[in-house]
């Protein structure tokens, strides 16, 4: 798609803006924060010419416009300025991979933890599970009356996700009180601790909720058992919960589809594995994605290597309205440091 010069700069300040504000952005706003040097008439003119290539849109309650999908690849493809890490950024990254070099499944949980905290978004980590993980926290989130969503997340960090009965008069406060003494007592807890009489220690103090409770702590009892015939290969999740500090995800309802999928493994190696043909950084956006649940966001992967052997992949996950060029830098960074810190350490082994 060719454009002049104008309509570039344009689509580059709406896409920008948006990623900044999560606000629709109007004629205006643009020619106040942006140097364009022509008027708010001219902008919206132009702007009307972005709408019918389809690169803007215009939500049903607003006057401004926000960019499409096919505005986001644009963008992405030909606009984006890139980010460089600095020298000190890399340092501390490859020094915090280092140190864990002695435990691979160590090294790859990391790297998870590390690209959500510093993109503020869903990290996915493909590699094959070989260590028994502890409970790490429990959330619980609204559903229907009557029910909510079970959010359990591993120290490895990887979430599942269970629709358990409350009871219908079971107020959002009671739930986040019963989150509150789950984790006082069940965080770090292993497989055989579960079994030590910790669960009844619980039901005992909660016993008035034993509805509730009787659904839970069978989820949990089963949360560390391993599924027959369930694929070794396992995809780490980090910083699940960001999704929800995100405006878009602020519905109820697609946040209940979204957890819904991260607890199926296969659908999560599908989106870190787009196909053999497929090297260096993908990035699929908005529609692009095969998945209708994943719709609204976007997914940049790559791989990495190990004596020049693909071992598996890192992710992020986020909103269509993501900081495109900073989780770019971050996952082709971490990827290409991954192979050349791992493959130094195990030159020459089978992994």
């Amino acid at each position: 798609m060719q454009m002049d010069e104008r309509k570039q700069k344009i689509l580059k300040a709406i896409v920008q803006d948006y990623i900044a504000t999560a606000e629709p952005v109007g004629s205006r706003t643009i020619s106040k924060k942006f140097e364009l040097g022509v008027s708010p008439a001219t902008i919206r003119n132009e702007m009307a010419d972005l709408e019918e290539l389809g690169l803007i849109e215009q939500p049903h309650t607003s006057a401004g416009r926000v960019p499409s999908d096919l505005g986001y690849r644009y963008y992405v493809d030909c606009l984006m300025d890139p980010v460089v890490l600095s020298e000190k950024e890399k340092k501390i990254i490859n020094q915090e991979v280092v140190k864990r070099l002695d435990e691979l499944q160590e090294v790859i949980e990391y790297t998870g933890k590390l690209v959500s905290q510093v993109t503020n978004l869903t990290s996915l980590v493909l590699k094959p599970k070989n260590r028994e993980s502890a409970l790490k926290k429990i959330y619980f989130l609204p559903y229907e009356t009557g029910k909510a969503i079970m959010v359990t997340v591993k120290d490895n960090g990887t979430v599942d996700n269970s629709i358990v009965d409350i009871g219908e008069d079971t107020s959002p406060e009671e739930l986040q009180i019963l989150a509150n003494i789950f984790n006082d007592r069940l965080s770090g807890s292993k497989a055989q601790d579960l079994k030590k009489g910790l669960l009844n220690e619980i039901y005992s103090e909660l016993s008035k909720k034993r509805r509730m409770l009787d659904g839970v702590l069978g989820i949990l009892e089963r949360m560390f058992e391993p599924k027959d015939g369930e694929n070794k290969e396992r995809v780490y999740l980090g910083g699940t919960l960001n999704m929800l500090n995100q405006p878009e995800f602020k519905d109820i309802d697609k946040v209940k589809n979204l957890f819904s999928l991260f607890e199926e493994n296969r659908k999560l190696q599908e989106l870190l594995n787009p196909g053999d043909d497929i090297q260096g950084l993908n990035i699929t956006i908005g529609s692009e994605n095969p998945d209708l649940a994943f719709k609204e966001c976007s997914i940049i992967s790559a791989t990495y290597h190990i004596n020049g052997k693909q071992i598996g992949s890192v992710g992020v996950l986020g909103p269509t309205r993501m900081d495109y060029s900073k989780a770019i830098t971050i996952v082709d960074y971490m990827t290409k440091s991954l192979t050349e810190i791992l493959t130094n350490k195990y030159r020459g082994q089978q992994i």
